[in-house]
């Protein structure tokens, strides 16, 4: 599909033809979901730890007689009943992440940017470069091309126009080999260079 090509000043520099295999696709959430749920998964740092019976420091004496106490036959303080005990079954460190097969997850990213276009939410502009690291420049620039909220993906990310982007709210900017299914689906735009639009397509072909 051929699709326009802006320049950083809004202005038509050109047009691109984008492969239907990467940006043609229906997209599916089924597919879409499990992805975001192995990210989200595999991010989660798991270091949540409770002390359990065994790892509480208490006296294990009897402290009462077998028969005639009028209560339980209790023989350790650690015990999950008693205040200071040990937690039954309590989080232990371990990793949260899950298996999805890589042909899955290259298919997912195809269908993430397949739902950008689908949406009319996908912009291509000739280059992510400035001379000079001003955001004044970049907010006039994206108030012109209506971008309040996106990620931009390049090639590789130019020094100045990634620090004129750190501190405008909602814009991230990731290089053609951090692209992500979460990052992509979480931005209300997506704004692809003409560079990762090749590196997209040679990294998914």
């Amino acid at each position: 599909m051929k699709t326009d090509v802006l320049s950083i000043d809004s202005k038509k520099a050109g047009s691109i033809d984008l492969d239907d295999g990467i940006f043609g696709l229906e997209p599916r959430a089924d597919i879409l979901h499990r992805c975001v749920v192995y990210q989200l998964a595999k991010r989660q740092q798991g270091t949540h730890k409770a002390k359990e019976r065994g790892e509480v420091k208490a006296t294990s004496k009897k402290w009462g007689r077998q028969k005639g106490g009028g209560g339980a036959r209790h023989g350790n303080r650690a015990a999950p009943q008693f205040r200071g005990g040990g937690k039954a079954h309590g989080p232990r460190v371990r990793s949260h992440a899950i298996d999805l097969p890589k042909k899955v997850r290259r298919l997912a990213l195809k269908h993430a940017l397949s739902a950008k276009v689908a949406e009319g939410s996908l912009i291509i502009i000739d280059e992510a470069k400035l001379a000079d690291a001003k955001t004044k420049t970049l907010v006039e620039a994206f108030a012109k091309m209506n971008i309040a909220n996106a990620l931009i993906v390049d090639a590789s990310v130019d020094e100045n126009f990634g620090l004129a982007t750190r501190n405008l709210a909602g814009i991230d900017m990731l290089p053609v080999i951090g692209a992500n299914v979460y990052d992509i689906l979480r931005k209300d735009k997506l704004v692809l260079t003409k560079a990762a639009v090749e590196g997209l397509e040679e990294r998914l072909k």
